[in-house]
């Protein structure tokens, strides 16, 4: 069952209600819901949480572009994974990772990890905004390295009960597709992905297994794209014939990505014209240089055809394109091929050369790739008459606009058979803008309509709810499935639970499938016992069948064998020890006997020896006395031992005479007497104990 609405006020906190609440799965677009940036998709399961993508919307600025992480609390998160480096993907998971409580763990694959940071560095530099709405800053991006953490293509990993695995999915070097695996409900998150082979990319795997849940992007929604062969033809074609007019090309792309794809198809395209050789190509990037030595180090991740050339030389290593750092090192004299980035011609590079050569009719701008809405780039694709330059002015649109996607996103025709052949029961779609989305969402379900699939495309911050059966299963291993047990029978073993998978296997084999072993643990107790050792013996026959009498071996005392699992020891004739394994029953047993042994030692006629209490009664007179002298000094002062065993007390020349024995006074001075007299019965009263008769 799966149904969506719109959340409470947040996910920060929710209340269990209802039995099926521990089933529940929750997935929320916190952005890519119903458009494209800043994608960011929440899913948690059975008290685990994962966040996919962590990305900026490229047509806002500051806070304004993040996905809505108010809506969940960061501290919740025990994984964020990272499908690949575009903007619209990672650009948020500095300030993600150093501005909010996120705790958890980030993951991505190591090309990635390399391009991330070169692409936010340029990312921070070339933003035009203020102080104030910056995101993050340099240094944010260099602690944020520090926490990432790499994944290989088919590595599983398990991290607080979640595992996870990733496979290729084309679109750029290191795109990953992620399959995450709660208590047995597997969700596959394709990030942006792409099945058809370019020229230097693999294309996207296939899981051997189908998923319980598809979260796939609608980019390109009901569109098909041309054949390859076509698009290239189409595109060198615009640039052959601008340049033969002595205009200017202008190509707005990523950095990284679609742009080594498109150099690629340029330098073989002018390697074969030489009529061409004395027309520059420039790929004006601050990231040119180190953005191809990253795509050098990871040429193995990339197809066979990339590979084969690289054995004989670089193919990266292009003879006719040359990197341009900044607009102040370009000689503008005659027709060239400029490719700039940003793609979608908000500033840097790119937006001042548009700036410089939209007026004149002879110049043209390919546009290469997908383009967001609120960006210039979707804006000159319509041809309007006029455009705002970055100045603030006015000026009109000349040039000649052309839409050649080379974007490295599937197509209707790669997203159905991808879905026909994978049969999710649940496919939620994201980062496509709404009407495309709304178009494939039809599409897909009549694609499906013979078969239970639900196909959903919630927006920003509705909530996705679904139920899974929970049934708890534990297999058994190692000595314990040798044989397969009768219909009724009963199989005991040790139940280890990993995460939420449940092994049941013999003691002995734990240590062989499991990181834990076992341990005896043997106890010991000593009980004070001064009595016969038959009476215990007897008081045990009462209690229990089974008590086997014996002689320890080493020592040559009696010993009693209590139900075979607790052995008692006479070690002397003032004590008994209790020896026992540790575990349940005979913990029980144990308690039983040196309960048994204590009422035994209570039950024993007391023997009294006299001459020891008149020790002890003497000496606890003297020290009674000596306490008393003592308290008498400190209240009167003068104290003097007398006549007769009397005490003496002088106070301010008065005289009292004190009868230790008796307890009386005799003084001229009433009022001495009676405060000696008081004083000494106060202080008895205090250092002699009760009589034990008196109790």
């Amino acid at each position: 069952m799966a149904s969506t609405g719109q959340p409470p006020s947040s996910l920060k906190r929710r209340e269990s209600s209802g039995t099926r609440e521990g089933d529940q799965l929750i997935i929320t677009p916190l952005g890519a819901g119903n458009e494209v940036g800043r994608s960011c998709v929440y899913m948690s399961y059975k008290g685990k949480t994962v966040l996919f993508d962590c990305g900026i919307h490229p047509a806002y600025s500051g806070m304004a572009a993040l996905p809505y992480f108010d809506e969940i609390d960061p501290s919740t998160i025990d994984v964020l994974l990272v499908t690949h480096f575009h903007l619209d993907h990672a650009a948020s998971l500095p300030y993600f990772l150093e501005k909010t409580t996120f705790r958890g763990r980030v993951f991505m694959t190591h090309a990635t990890k390399a391009i991330y940071k070169l692409l936010l560095s340029d990312y921070v530099k070339v933003s035009k905004v203020s102080v104030e709405d910056m995101l993050y800053d340099e240094q944010d991006i260099l602690r944020s390295m520090d926490k990432i953490e790499v994944i290989d293509f088919h590595q599983t990993l398990e991290v607080n009960g979640i595992r996870f695995w990733c496979y290729t999915a084309g679109h750029v070097l290191g795109a990953a597709m992620f399959m995450v695996d709660i208590a047995g409900v597997r969700v596959l998150y394709t990030g942006d992905y792409s099945r058809e082979e370019d020229r230097h990319l693999r294309a996207a795997e296939l899981p051997q297994f189908s998923p319980d849940i598809c979260i796939i992007e609608s980019t390109y929604g009901v569109q098909l794209h041309q054949p390859r062969h076509i698009r290239e033809k189409r595109f060198t074609d615009v640039i052959h014939s601008t340049i033969s007019q002595g205009g200017r090309v202008l190509i707005p792309a990523f950095a990284l990505g679609r742009a080594q794809e498109l150099l690629l198809i340029l330098d073989e395209y002018w390697s074969n014209h030489p009529e061409l050789h004395n027309i520059p190509i420039y790929y004006a990037s601050p990231l040119a240089k180190r953005c191809m030595a990253v795509y050098q180090t990871y040429i193995n991740a990339m197809n066979e055809r990339i590979r084969n050339q690289f054995a004989n030389s670089n193919p990266f290593d292009f003879k006719h394109i040359s990197p341009l750092k900044s607009i102040e090192n370009f000689d503008d004299v005659g027709p060239s091929v400029v490719m700039a980035s940003p793609s979608g011609l908000q500033s840097g590079l790119s937006r001042q050369l548009f700036d410089k050569w939209c007026s004149d009719k002879k110049n043209a701008c390919v546009i290469p790739g997908y383009v967001v809405e609120g960006t210039l780039a979707k804006t000159i694709i319509n041809e309007p008459k006029e455009v705002t330059l970055m100045n603030g002015l006015t000026a009109p649109l000349n040039m000649q606009v052309h839409y050649i996607s080379f974007s490295a996103h599937a197509d209707y025709a790669q997203t159905s058979t991808f879905l026909k052949e994978l049969m999710p029961p649940n496919i939620i779609l994201v980062h496509g803008e709404a009407n495309e989305m709304g178009r494939l969402k039809q599409k897909l379900i009549s694609l499906f309509a013979d078969g239970n699939t639900k196909i959903i495309s919630p927006k920003n911050c509705q909530s996705v709810e679904m139920y899974f059966n929970s049934e708890k299963m534990a297999k058994t291993i190692g000595k314990l499935a040798e044989k397969v047990p009768e219909v009724g029978e009963t199989v005991s073993g040790l139940l280890v639970k990993k995460g939420f998978t449940y092994q049941i296997m013999a003691p002995e084999d734990l240590h062989i499938f499991s990181q834990l072993s076992t341990a005896n643990v043997i106890q010991r107790i000593t009980i004070p016992y001064s009595g016969a050792f038959a009476v215990i013996k007897h008081r045990l026959k009462q209690i229990y069948e089974s008590v086997e009498s014996s002689t320890d071996e080493e020592l040559g005392v009696p010993t009693l064998r209590v139900h075979d699992r607790v052995t008692v020891k006479q070690d002397s004739d003032n004590h008994i020890s209790v020896h026992w394994n540790a575990d349940p029953v005979s913990d029980m047993v144990s308690d039983s006997v040196v309960a048994l042994v204590l009422n035994v030692s209570r039950e024993m006629p007391k023997v009294v020896v006299e001459s020891e209490a008149e020790v002890d009664e003497e000496e606890t007179g003297k020290k009674a006395e000596k306490i008393c002298h003592a308290l008498l000094v400190s209240l009167f002062g003068d104290v003097k031992p007398g006549e007769n065993g009397k005490l003496v007390i002088s106070v301010d020349g008065n005289v009292a005479h004190l009868d230790k024995q008796s307890g009386d006074v005799e003084s001229e001075n009433e009022g001495l007497r009676e405060r000696v007299r008081t004083a000494f019965r106060r202080i008895q009263s205090a250092v002699k104990p009760i009589p034990l008769s008196a109790s």
